[in-house]
């Protein structure tokens, strides 16, 4: 069985091409970088994959993937082996792309963009200097390691 889930953002925008002939056939090429769970010290903090996708799901990305959107992607690996033109055998792999989905809402990706560029001196939510509307109070731990849910808050819970 060869099957492979990543999620994680793409680096460039992707790259769309068409076949030549009767039925033109979408191509799409672009790559991803997934944040790694662990890294030692110095070390890499993401491993990036060369992806494709055909038919339906490259007209997919030509339509509403471009750098930095976070997706999550269902798909094979191959091999892409090939002789330079030197003579010398290059070993690679990359990622058929199967299935894409987004991994998080527009919404979430423009305010996670807006969170990395808070202005210098911004108070933090939660701090003891931070003004009283800003501060939330984190939920209180009951018997059994349960929380209890603060009044209110059932609009910003995503089920109900």
């Amino acid at each position: 069985m060869n099957t492979v889930i990543l999620m994680g953002r793409l680096t460039r925008d992707p790259e769309i091409r068409y076949s030549q002939g009767d039925s033109q056939n979408a191509v799409a090429r672009f790559s991803i970088a997934v944040d790694r769970r662990f890294r030692r010290d110095g070390g890499q903090e993401a491993d990036f994959f060369d992806c494709s996708a055909f038919g339906r799901s490259a007209e997919f990305v030509e339509k509403y993937l471009k750098k930095g959107v976070k997706i999550v992607l269902q798909g094979r690996i191959e091999n892409n082996n090939y002789t330079n033109r030197e003579g010398q055998k290059v070993y690679g792999t990359r990622i058929v792309a199967e299935n894409i989905e987004f991994a998080e809402s527009k919404a979430a990706s423009q305010s996670s963009a807006a969170q990395y560029q808070a202005p210098q001196g911004a108070p933090a939510f939660g701090r003891d200097d931070a003004p009283a509307s800003q501060a939330k109070s984190a939920p209180e731990p009951v018997a059994e390691g349960f929380m209890n849910i603060p009044d209110g808050i059932d609009e910003e819970l995503p089920f109900a």
